[in-house]
């Protein structure tokens, strides 16, 4: 009895021992390939965009002023994030990078997609059938990347256009609503942000300036449109509109192109229509100047 005992006891030390030297044991490296990034080339550098595609028109972009411009097929001002989308492959991380040799191996030889960024070149092959990334050749190299940057230059073009109804730099300092059907009446609403404050141009109004910058944070300070399409301006058409002073003195006009089931607003010197949902449309032009009910 005692004989088992002691087995007993020695075979639960080995065991504790085994436990320790398996726990404490080195761990085998396991080699991991570092990803490849396809260029170091800053994208706030590249000044043209150039996207050419089999049986499509292609599509050119163009920065001035560090504003992006579409300038083919049509012109129009462009988006940030769509434009950041488009750049994006170039920071790319590739799992492998080839030599170029047979271009048919990866699709090269007749791409989906060619890419032109200032004199830089991209062009894209085939799916991996494997793991679905992407092979792409720049500067006589081939990379596999994620097939996501593709997709971004192939989105269509009216999702390309910005969504803002001010371009960059264009800040507000003032509105003018007079020229609305809810302001028309009373001598219209004119309103100006000077030295911090509001100062509003309408009879018989009580204006809060808490209620005011809360209402201008909250509606135009968000403003993004659903969708937003080119269209052309025609000067014989009177709609309801207003105009927005900005800092620089400009003034913008806008013409309210309809209001049910939702808001268009059209800003002619573009040549770009915006569609904002009903009751965005209410909010943005029915500021809170305490005028009588």
């Amino acid at each position: 009895m005692k004989s088992r005992w002691i087995l007993n006891l020695v075979l639960l030390v080995l065991v504790a021992g085994i436990v320790l030297a398996l726990q404490y044991a080195p761990k085998p490296k396991t080699e991991v390939a570092p990803a490849v990034t396809v260029s170091t080339i800053d994208p706030d550098k590249i000044h043209k965009i150039s996207i050419e595609a089999p049986a499509k028109a292609p599509v050119e972009l163009e920065k001035r002023d560090d504003v992006w411009y579409l300038t083919q097929p049509y012109a129009a001002r462009a988006g940030v994030n769509p434009v950041n989308q488009m750049l994006s492959v170039l920071h790319a991380n590739s799992v492998d990078k080839f030599d170029v040799g047979d271009l048919s191996r990866f699709g090269l030889d007749h791409p989906a997609l060619k890419l032109k960024l200032d004199d830089e070149e991209i062009t894209f092959g085939t799916l991996n059938p494997v793991n679905g990334m992407q092979y792409i050749g720049y500067r006589n190299s081939v990379f596999l990347v994620e097939s996501k940057y593709a997709e971004a230059l192939t989105i269509q073009v009216v999702e390309m256009l910005d969504k803002n109804l001010l371009k960059p730099g264009e800040e507000i300092a003032g509105f003018d609503f007079s020229h609305l059907e809810q302001w028309e009446e009373g001598g219209g609403l004119k309103m100006s942000l000077e030295g911090g404050k509001w100062k509003v141009e309408r009879a018989n109004t009580k204006p809060v300036q808490d209620d005011i910058n809360a209402w201008f944070a909250d509606s135009w300070g968000t403003l993004i449109a659903l969708s937003v399409e080119p269209y052309k301006p025609n000067a014989k058409a009177k709609y309801p509109s207003f105009d927005i002073k900005l800092k620089n003195g400009k003034t913008i006009h806008f013409e309210k192109q309809g209001e049910s089931p939702e808001l268009k607003l059209a800003r002619p010197d573009e040549g770009l229509l915006y569609h904002f949902p009903q009751d965005v449309g209410f909010q943005i032009l029915n500021p809170p100047v305490g005028a009588p009910k």
